[in-house]
């Protein structure tokens, strides 16, 4: 009788340590990112490793473009360079109010072309204060914004030049006019069609963006520096030698 109950006693504690947790002190593997998707921090994975690919613009800029910045800016040190930390994304929905009551297609339009082109839903901004010269109440749905931030950031910057600026009609260039003090560059688009994940056969009006590209440690010098070395489209200035004479001056 001893030995069975000595068995049963044996058989009730291992069954408790199955149940227990492990150890504290075993390190818990982190979640791995699916193969091929992005992560919510705009991350993404290669299919064959699903390890981060880093996005080109960022590899452009931590390689060539910090050499070329020490070079012409005499930046020896690397805390000195300008660091691109956010772009934001703004569509003004005021215009389109109705007795302080913005139209539903308008709401849907927009948040559904903002969070296709940024990959990251927008925030609706209400109001801070009534205008009574743009029957703007307080309180009323006044425009769309979104953040984009790491790798997100990078990629949109990167469609952006290469893939909407070129769809511009008639495209000339972007104004190099748009830098403030701090070295922060803003500029607009005037529709949603550039972007190629827009069909416009879908939407139901047309509107455009107002985006923000910010630095930090910069000056208007050293962002329009870094943007044209990464490949913004800037307007070229005319050369005056080569203009033809006689011909009337742009000014």
């Amino acid at each position: 009788m001893a030995s069975e109950k000595d068995s049963k006693n044996t058989q009730g504690a291992a069954n408790k340590d199955a149940k227990k947790p492990a150890a504290s002190g075993a390190a818990a593997k982190p979640p791995k990112t699916p193969k091929g998707k992005a992560s919510p921090m705009g991350e993404t994975a290669d299919e064959a490793s699903g390890v981060r690919v880093e996005p080109r613009l960022q590899t452009r800029f931590k390689g060539d473009v910090a050499k070329a910045l020490g070079e012409k800016f005499g930046l020896k040190n690397p805390m000195q360079h300008p660091k691109l930390t956010k772009i934001v994304v703004n569509v003004n929905m005021g215009r389109h109010l109705e007795s302080n009551k913005l139209p539903a297609n308008v709401k849907t339009t927009v948040i559904d072309t903002v969070t296709r082109v940024t990959g990251q839903k927008p925030v609706v901004v209400l109001s801070r204060k009534s205008v009574s010269n743009f029957k703007l109440r307080e309180g009323a749905e006044s425009s769309a914004v979104v953040t984009l931030r790491r790798d997100r950031m990078w990629h949109f910057l990167d469609r952006v030049i290469n893939l909407a600026c070129p769809r511009i009609k008639d495209f000339r260039g972007l104004k190099a006019t748009g830098f403030d003090r701090q070295g922060n560059y803003a500029f607009g688009l005037t529709e949603q069609g550039v972007f190629p994940e827009i069909n416009m056969a879908e939407v139901t009006f047309t509107h455009g963006m107002n985006i923000n590209v910010c630095f930090e440690r910069s000056t208007p010098e050293l962002s329009r520096f870094v943007l044209a070395e990464l490949g913004m489209p800037f307007v070229k200035p005319e050369d005056k030698k080569n203009a033809r004479p006689g011909a009337p001056s742009s000014k």
